[in-house]
C-alpha cells in the first residue's frame, strides 16, 4: 500500500483535483446530500464502498474538494474541510439536501511512485521470496508520504503537460515538482526493521545505506 494518499496530493496543491483531474480516474459520479460532516450519496450507481472510497480519499461536492475522513457505510462518509492535520476534528460544510458528488483518484500515479521509492531503497516490490524485505520493513512509513506525493504530483503535471505545447503551465508545475521531489529525496530517510521483531535495524536514504548500531 503506498505511503500517499489523495489527500496528500490535495494538501500540496489544492488545485490539482481542478486543473488535472481528467489524467486521474473517476470512480464516483452522482448526486447526494451533505449534512455537517456527513455526506450520503444516493443509491442507485456505484457505493463509496465499490469504489473504495475511504480515510484519505478526495470527494468533490459540487466542485470543491473535500477530505474523506473515514467510510461509515456503502453510501456514507465522514468529510471535511482540508484540516491543518490529520489529527484534528472534521470541520463541517454547509447543508444541502442535493449536491454533485464525484470522485476522482490519483492512485495509478501514486502507485508508480511509491514502487520507485521503495526500488531506491532496496526493496524490490516484485519479490515474492520468503526472506525478503517488502514496504512492511518501513517502521517509519509516513516519512516518506511527502516525498510520494510530490513524485506523483510531478506525474501528473507531466502527463497533463503531453497535451499542450512544451513550456505550458502544466509543464512548469511539472518540473517545480520534479525539484521538489529531488530534494525531499535527499532528505528523506527510512528506519527498516531487518529481522522482523518489529525495531529497526538500521537507516536507508534513498539509495544510500547507513547502519545504525542495535
Amino acid at each position: 500500500m503506498a505511503f500517499a494518499t489523495d489527500r496528500d496530493l490535495l494538501e500540496l496543491e489544492p488545485g490539482v483535483f481542478r486543473d488535472a483531474a481528467w489524467t486521474a480516474q473517476r470512480v464516483i459520479n452522482g448526486t447526494g446530500s451533505i449534512a455537517g460532516t456527513t455526506l450520503t450519496l444516493g443509491a442507485g450507481g456505484v457505493t463509496f464502498a465499490d469504489a473504495r472510497i475511504d480515510a484519505g480519499s478526495v470527494v468533490l461536492i459540487d466542485s470543491a474538494p473535500v477530505e474523506v475522513v473515514e467510510r461509515t457505510g456503502a453510501l456514507v462518509v465522514t468529510v471535511s474541510r482540508l484540516r491543518a492535520s490529520v489529527d484534528d476534528d472534521p470541520i463541517p460544510l454547509a447543508d444541502d439536501a442535493t449536491v454533485k458528488i464525484e470522485a476522482y483518484t490519483f492512485g495509478a500515479a501514486i502507485g508508480g511512485v511509491h514502487r520507485r521509492v521503495l526500488r531506491m531503497l532496496g526493496i524490490e516490490p516484485d519479490d515474492t521470496a520468503e526472506d525478503a524485505l517488502t514496504e512492511a520493513s518501513i517502521v517509519n512509513p509516513t516519512a516518506l508520504t511527502r516525498l510520494e506525493a510530490l513524485g506523483a504530483l510531478a506525474a501528473v503535471y507531466a502527463a497533463a503537460s503531453a497535451a499542450g505545447p512544451v513550456g505550458t503551465e502544466m509543464g512548469e508545475r511539472a518540473e517545480a515538482y520534479r525539484r521538489r521531489f529531488a530534494d525531499e529525496r535527499q532528505r528523506a530517510a527510512a528506519r527498516i526493521d531487518l529481522d522482523g521483531d518489529g525495531v529497526a535495524d538500521s537507516t536507508r536514504r534513498l539509495n544510500v545505506i547507513q547502519f545504525v548500531r542495535g
